[in-house]
């Protein structure tokens, strides 16, 4: 068995008793109201940094290219109430569009 398997093994076993003792804490702990603001904010900061590597991000350099001109557009579709699937198709229109013209 290769260090590789033995990492990925042990990193699993990590993760999987982590989710276990989660079950362990005690629900009076986690309905204080601060706890609870945090845990609702996690995904939102989680989408955040996801969304903002993958749009600015090429290997190891930060670049500004088309898929910035589809986050914007997005942004402002979103900003103004449209629709999520006209938001989708602003976005990769504008993106493939910026692309495509090599700006």
């Amino acid at each position: 068995m290769t260090s590789l398997w033995i990492a990925t093994l042990g990193a699993s076993l990590v993760c999987y008793l982590l989710k276990l003792a989660g079950y362990l804490v005690p629900s009076s702990f986690l309905s204080k109201p601060r706890l609870v603001r945090i845990n609702e904010l996690i995904p939102v900061v989680l989408l955040c940094s996801l969304v903002s590597i993958q749009t600015l991000t090429s290997e190891a350099e930060i670049l500004i290219d088309h898929r910035m001109g589809g986050l914007v557009v997005a942004f402002c579709a979103l900003k103004f109430k449209a629709p999520f699937p006209i938001m989708m198709l602003a976005a990769a229109f504008t993106s493939a569009l910026i692309y495509r013209l090599g700006i």
